[in-house]
């Protein structure tokens, strides 16, 4: 059987059928201006021993029909727990300020925290690095190029990627920041065993420490 094209449109749109559309590469860091760096202060050492000693940050973007939605988080390395996180249509100081706000307040960690990102524009500004310092928290940056010095968070993105965003485009940017609040909050902390953490949540690794230390 032969079909013209307009013929394959039409019964495209009466199944809504749309043709799969490969992903728009969007740069989220900009580091090549940065007047301030950090030290590495991890250097591929991921693995610590108790909650809220190190915190690794990065930013991604989810593709929606009304643009682009970003979205920063800081993930606890002690037990991969996402425990600040924002989104905004705009990559910028305020969207990781936000962020860093909400886990400082559910956290409310020790002086000495390192936070870890890559070189980001907004990683080094002024303003970001001013609030943490109020909150003691000490400043580690990845190597100019090198995504393995922030696996986790890089990680983080592609289990987002693949579990929740892959073969789909948000209606609206409120619909997706439902879903990715539902995929923070409900599924990847409090549902999602790790292979990292021996096949056991965030939470549950979280709630085996608090356990022991009482």
């Amino acid at each position: 059987m032969v079909c013209g094209r307009h013929q394959i449109a039409r019964i495209c749109r009466q199944h809504g059928i749309m043709a799969r559309r490969r992903r728009r590469f969007i740069v989220t860091t900009q580091s090549k201006y940065n007047t301030w760096l950090a030290p590495n202060l991890i250097n591929r050492n991921f693995q610590v021993d108790e909650p809220d000693r190190v915190w690794v940050g990065d930013v991604t973007f989810i593709p929606t029909r009304e643009g682009f939605l970003y979205l920063a988080v800081l993930i606890d390395l002690y037990a991969r727990r996402v425990v600040g996180w924002s989104m905004s249509t705009h990559n910028d100081s305020l969207l990781l300020e936000a962020a860093l706000e909400m886990a400082l307040k559910t956290r409310d960690p020790k002086p000495g925290l390192i936070h870890h990102s890559d070189r980001g524009r907004t990683y080094a500004s002024r303003v970001y690095r001013k609030e943490l310092a109020k909150a003691s928290v000490v400043q580690s940056m990845s190597r100019k190029g090198d995504c393995w010095d922030n696996a986790v968070a890089e990680s983080f993105f592609a289990t987002l990627e693949f579990e929740l965003i892959e073969n789909q485009v948000f209606e609206s940017r409120t619909f997706a920041r439902g879903a990715i609040f539902e995929f923070i909050e409900v599924f990847y902390n409090r549902q999602r065993a790790h292979e990292t953490l021996g096949y056991k949540t965030p939470e549950q690794v979280e709630r085996a420490y608090q356990m022991a230390l009482n």
